[in-house]
C-alpha cells in the first residue's frame, strides 16, 4: 500500500510544462564545449560517509574539484585531482542529514543519543557495525524518529547550498545545490540525486525517503517545488543495485505503468547515472550475451551490509530499460525510459576519485591502499571482496555553449550528455538524413552536425518514403590516459511483432585490423604490464571517426542509437595498488581495463507514433 502523502496532490497540477519547454529548445548557439564533471557527490554530512570515517566538508570537496589538496583520512594521504573539474555537485543523503556529524559535538543534544556512541567510536569496525545497523533498520522502514530532525535537516540544507554559491565562479567553475533521495526499500537502491539548477525559490529541507520509498511520491514533491518556482530533476543511480526495481514495468503498488506515470517519470527524469564507483549498469552478460564487452565492472551486490547478491538482472541495466521504452511508446504510451546519459562518483569522502592511477577509494577508510585491498580490523571478507570490486568514479560530461549554472543544466535537459568510467573521452554523435561521408572530417563538422540532425539526446522523426538515417561519431581520448580502441553503435529495435532486438556495430577503429564476417573485430592487444602497473600508447589512435548509415534500417520500426566509445587496455585501480605494495593482484579482480564513454541515444520514431518534441 502506497502511503499517504500530501505531495500526490501536486502530481495534478501542471507544473511540467517548463522541463518540456526546454527539452524541445535546443541551445541559443551550438554547442562546441564538452565540460566535465559530477553531482553525486557525499561528504561527513551523509550519516554512512561519517560512519566511514569521512573528515570531509562541501567547501573541501569544491575545493578538490577544483585541484586543491583536501584532507583524506583513514591513514591515507591527502586528496588531490590531477585532471580538475569544470563542474560539481555535493549531494549529501537527505535521510539523517548532518545528524552524526553533529554527534562529535558534546555540547549538541544528539551526542546523548544511545546510538552516538557507536558513531563516533574511536574504533573504525565500532564505526561501521554501528553504521550497518542504521542501515539495516532504515532498509526496512524503521527509523528512531529523534535521527529525523527537521531542524537540523533545514540548518545542514542551508549550509550546503549556501557553500555552492560561494563556490560557483560563472564561466570558471559551476557548482549546484543538490540531494539524494534515498529510496533503498529491502536493501534495494532506488536512490536519486536531486539536482536544481540554481539556488532560487528552494525547498527549506531537502526531501527524505523516510516519508515514504515511492519515487512517485518524489515527483509529485518536484511538482510542488516546481509551482513554487524551483527548476530542478533527478537522476536515478547505480540500477544494478536495484534487483529490478529501478526499470520494473510496474509501480512500486504492483500496478502496470500508465500513461499518468510514463509523462511524469519521463519529464522528472531526463538522465541516467549509467557507471560510477559502483559499477557500470549498461548490460550484463545475461541480457546481452553477443556482447563480449557487456561484463565490465560487473559490481554484483545490493546495498546490503552482508553482501547479499542481486537475482533480477532485467530491470536493473540501462539497455534494457531503452528497449522496454520502446515497447512503451510504440503502444502510444510514451517512453518511460527515455534517459540520456552520465557517468558520475558516487564517493563518499568528497573526492571524485575517478583517476584510475589516482584512486582513494570510496570511503575514507579506503584511502590507505592496504585497506583497499586487504580491509581493516574485523572486516568481514565478504565486505573485503565488496571494497575490491568497486570500481573507480565515472564522470558526467556534456555539450554546452558556456560553464555556468544555466547552459550546463540545460544540457542536460536536452540530454546533450554522455559518460565515461573515468576518463575525461570527449565524444560527440550526430543523427539525421541531410549528411555527406565527408562532414565528419570537416572543418566545421559541429555545425553541419547541428544543421543536418539531432544531437545525442535527440529524436528522429520519421516520414514515408525516407531513407535509412546516417549518424556522424567523433571521439578523442583523454589526456591523461589510453588511445583509443574503437567506436561502437548500439542498435536497438523493435520488429513488426514487437520482440525486442539489439545489435553491436564496430563502426571506426584503431590500426589495421578487419572485421570478420560477423562484423567482430581482432581486439586491439594488450600492453599492460601487471608488476609495474604500466602500459604503452604504442597501440590505439588518439582519435577516431566516422559516418555510419544504418544497413538494417526499418522506416516502420522504433529505435535507439547509442555510441560506445573503448580505450586500450590499462590498468586498473587495484593493479596500481598492489604494485604499490608489492603483492600480487588479489581476489581474481582484472589486472587490465578497457574504460569506456557512452553518449546519449538518439531515438527513431515512426512516422505513425511520431510526435513535435520529446
Amino acid at each position: 500500500m502506497k502511503p499517504a502523502s500530501k505531495y500526490l496532490a501536486a502530481a495534478t497540477l501542471s507544473v511540467l510544462a517548463p522541463v518540456a519547454t526546454a527539452l524541445a529548445a535546443g541551445p541559443a548557439a551550438p554547442a562546441t564545449n564538452a565540460y566535465f564533471g559530477a553531482v553525486h557527490v557525499h561528504t561527513s554530512y551523509s550519516f554512512d560517509a561519517y560512519t566511514n570515517g569521512t573528515l570531509t566538508s562541501p567547501a573541501n570537496a569544491y575545493q578538490w574539484a577544483q585541484g586543491k589538496a583536501i584532507p583524506g583520512g583513514g591513514g591515507g594521504p591527502d586528496l588531490q585531482i590531477r585532471h580538475p573539474l569544470d563542474f560539481y555537485a555535493v549531494s549529501d543523503h537527505a535521510e539523517y542529514m548532518g545528524v552524526f556529524k553533529l554527534m562529535e559535538d558534546p555540547a549538541n543534544p544528539l551526542s546523548k543519543l544511545p546510538v552516538a556512541a557507536g558513531v563516533t567510536s574511536a574504533d573504525q569496525n565500532t564505526r561501521m557495525q554501528t553504521f550497518a545497523g542504521v542501515l539495516r533498520d532504515f532498509s526496512a522502514g524503521k527509523s528512531d524518529p529523534a535521527l529525523n530532525d527537521p531542524a537540523v535537516n533545514k540548518t545542514v540544507w542551508h549550509d550546503i547550498v549556501a557553500t555552492a554559491d560561494a563556490y560557483y565562479r560563472p564561466g570558471e567553475f559551476t557548482t549546484f545545490p543538490a540531494f539524494e533521495w534515498t529510496s533503498n526499500p529491502q536493501m534495494r537502491n532506488l536512490h536519486r540525486v536531486v539536482l536544481f539548477e540554481n539556488s532560487g525559490q528552494l525547498p527549506d529541507a531537502a526531501l527524505s525517503s523516510l516519508d515514504s520509498t515511492d519515487p512517485e511520491q518524489l515527483w509529485a514533491w518536484m511538482g510542488e517545488q516546481r509551482a513554487r518556482g524551483a527548476t530542478l530533476m533527478a537522476i536515478p543511480h547505480n540500477a544494478n543495485a536495484s534487483d529490478g526495481l529501478m526499470f520494473s514495468l510496474q509501480t512500486q503498488d504492483g500496478k502496470p505503468l500508465d500513461e499518468a506515470y510514463i509523462r511524469t517519470r519521463q519529464e522528472n527524469e531526463p538522465l541516467y547515472e549509467i557507471t560510477q564507483i559502483k559499477g557500470t549498469s549498461e548490460t550484463n552478460p545475461a541480457l546481452s550475451p553477443n556482447d563480449e564487452f557487456a561484463g565490465f565492472e560487473q559490481w554484483d551486490y545490493t546495498l546490503s551490509a552482508d553482501s547479499l547478491r542481486p537475482t533480477h538482472r532485467k530491470g536493473s541495466f540501462a539497455r534494457q530499460a531503452l528497449l522496454d521504452g520502446l515497447s512503451f511508446d510504440a503502444k502510444g504510451m510514451g517512453n518511460p525510459f527515455h534517459y540520456g546519459f552520465i557517468g558520475d562518483t558516487d564517493t563518499h569522502n568528497a573526492a571524485a576519485s575517478n583517476e584510475e592511477y589516482n584512486y582513494t577509494g570510496k570511503f575514507a577508510f579506503e584511502n590507505d591502499p592496504r585497506h583497499r585491498l586487504e580491509g581493516v580490523k574485523g572486516q568481514p571478507a565478504a565486505q573485503v571482496q565488496q571494497v575490491r570490486e568497486f570500481s573507480s568514479g565515472g564522470l558526467a560530461g556534456v555539450w554546452a555553449t558556456e560553464n555556468t549554472r544555466e547552459a550546463i543544466y540545460g544540457a542536460m535537459l536536452r540530454r546533450e550528455t554522455f559518460g565515461t568510467t573515468g576518463p575525461q573521452i570527449k565524444v560527440r554523435f550526430f543523427g539525421g538524413w541531410g549528411y555527406r561521408a565527408d562532414d565528419v572530417n570537416s572543418a566545421d563538422f559541429v555545425a553541419r552536425g547541428y544543421a543536418g540532425g539531432v544531437p545525442m539526446g535527440g529524436t528522429l522523426q520519421g516520414a514515408a518514403g525516407k531513407a535509412a538515417p546516417s549518424f556522424l561519431v567523433w571521439a578523442a581520448k583523454a589526456a591523461d590516459s589510453g588511445n583509443l580502441d574503437r567506436i561502437q553503435i548500439i542498435k536497438g529495435w523493435l520488429d513488426a511483432s514487437g520482440a525486442q532486438h539489439e545489435r553491436i556495430y564496430n563502426v571506426s577503429w584503431s590500426g589495421e585490423r578487419r572485421p570478420d564476417a560477423k562484423g567482430e573485430l581482432p581486439a586491439v592487444g594488450n600492453t599492460v604490464d601487471v608488476a609495474k602497473a604500466s602500459y604503452s600508447n604504442s597501440i590505439g589512435a588518439a582519435e577516431l571517426a566516422t559516418a555510419w548509415t544504418d544497413p538494417e534500417f526499418d522506416a516502420g520500426q522504433h529505435a535507439f542509437y547509442y555510441v560506445r566509445v573503448l580505450e586500450i587496455p590499462t590498468p586498473r585501480w587495484s593493479t596500481y595498488d598492489a604494485a604499490k605494495l608489492g603483492v600480487e593482484v588479489p581476489g581474481g579482480l582484472p589486472t587490465s581495463i578497457q574504460e569506456r564513454a557512452f553518449t546519449s541515444p538518439i531515438w527513431y520514431e515512426p512516422a505513425t507514433t511520431a510526435v513535435a518534441a520529446k
